[in-house]
């Protein structure tokens, strides 16, 4: 049976040890040292530029049934340092200077009572594998370094990383692509001769005047989410920086959305005479599910046995599903209970956290 205090009294501990991207190093040596005490063994694998590890361990199964992977990742967004949470009303908050860190220990946290619970109690499973990874929050790039296939036996992957109450699921992720784009004008005396300089400020400007941005249909949304350049009021500035991002339901949108956004650039660019850089990478491949799917409704039924409500929705965002899916493993995104993720007011109720060990533990079981 899951144990509502010792779930809650380790996720208190893990949100309040420092592990913002980059710097997972003592999350991932305190994880790999509690999957150790709980008598499994465990495989860490470096990441370039990280300072943590992924891990990989393995719950020997009591019956004949399929293996699962359950996959959370151990980082977390800025401002992360310094957690500091609070409980009013059954709900679990950051003080307010902090994002709370549930995105994603409340995953870590629902896997590992999940492990403990059955353990205590004799409870028939399936074998299970589990895979914690670092610098999930700037880029997936754990996930990318990851290279041992050979070592996961499962074909489909609970991936414990997504907003919505327990029972919730996400059958889809976008197809995303960064744009960094540098507009090279011309420089020149802005008091005295202004009109031999080229402003790349201003080109860059009509450039993105040109675009739709935002929420450009039901699929595609996009971003422009920083502009950067530095000179003094007394000099034209020949170059300025964006960069921005795209991301779409399906592969054809998201390159026709970078195609329109490159070409606005390169439009007012021509018509200027400036010069446009610009570089284009696809940050991940995205996937789309049915509800027909037979780990959905696998999933389905765990999710009433555990006595919850159930609903699968798109979504609009990536996590570790889209690099696993890509090795052949069917992802699973589940809702964990946590709310305004990525903010200071982020939070996750009690309930919802106990509730989501209830669910790992009822797809556990074979």
């Amino acid at each position: 049976m899951i144990n509502r205090e010792r779930l809650l009294q380790n996720f208190l501990d893990y949100v309040q040890i420092d592990s913002e991207t980059g710097h997972e190093r003592e999350m991932s040596e305190r994880l790999a040292a509690d999957l150790t005490a709980m008598g499994l063994e465990i495989k860490t694998y470096g990441v370039p530029g990280y300072e943590g590890k992924n891990i990989l361990a393995k719950v020997p199964g009591t019956t004949g049934g399929e293996p699962i992977l359950l996959n959370a990742h151990m980082d977390t967004v800025v401002p992360g340092k310094g957690v500091k949470p609070v409980i009013k009303d059954g709900v679990i908050y950051s003080d307010g200077t902090t994002v709370l860190g549930g995105d994603d220990k409340s995953g870590i946290c629902a896997i590992l009572e999940t492990v403990r619970s059955l353990n205590e109690d004799g409870t028939p499973h399936r074998p299970l594998e589990l895979f914690f990874s670092v610098g999930e929050e700037s880029g997936l790039n754990g996930a990318k370094a990851f290279d041992d296939y050979d070592a996961i036996d499962s074909k489909v992957v609970f991936v414990c990383d997504a907003g919505g109450a327990p029972g919730s699921l996400v059958l889809s992720a976008p197809h995303s692509a960064k744009i960094t784009a540098v507009m090279h004008g011309k420089s020149a005396h802005a008091g005295l001769e202004p009109q031999n300089g080229i402003s790349a400020i201003q080109v860059m400007a009509k450039g993105i005047a040109k675009m739709d941005l935002l929420r450009v249909n039901d699929t595609t949304t996009c971003n422009i989410g920083s502009i950067h350049t530095d000179f003094p009021t007394n000099i034209v500035p020949d170059r300025c920086e964006i960069a921005a991002e795209v991301r779409s339901q399906t592969p054809e949108g998201m390159e026709a959305q970078v195609a329109h956004m490159v070409g606005c650039l390169q439009t007012a660019a021509d018509e200027a005479g400036a010069m446009l850089e610009c570089n284009v990478t696809k940050s991940y491949a995205g996937y789309l599910l049915t509800e027909e799917d037979p780990y959905i409704q696998m999933t389905k039924r765990a999710v009433e046995k555990a006595g919850l409500p159930w609903l699968a929705t798109l979504g609009a965002g990536g996590s570790d599903a889209c690099v696993l899916v890509s090795h052949g493993i069917t992802p699973v995104v589940l809702g964990t209970g946590m709310t305004k993720v990525h903010s200071t007011q982020e939070s996750l109720a009690v309930r919802d956290l106990v509730d989501f060990a209830r669910l790992i533990e009822e797809l556990a079981k074979d």
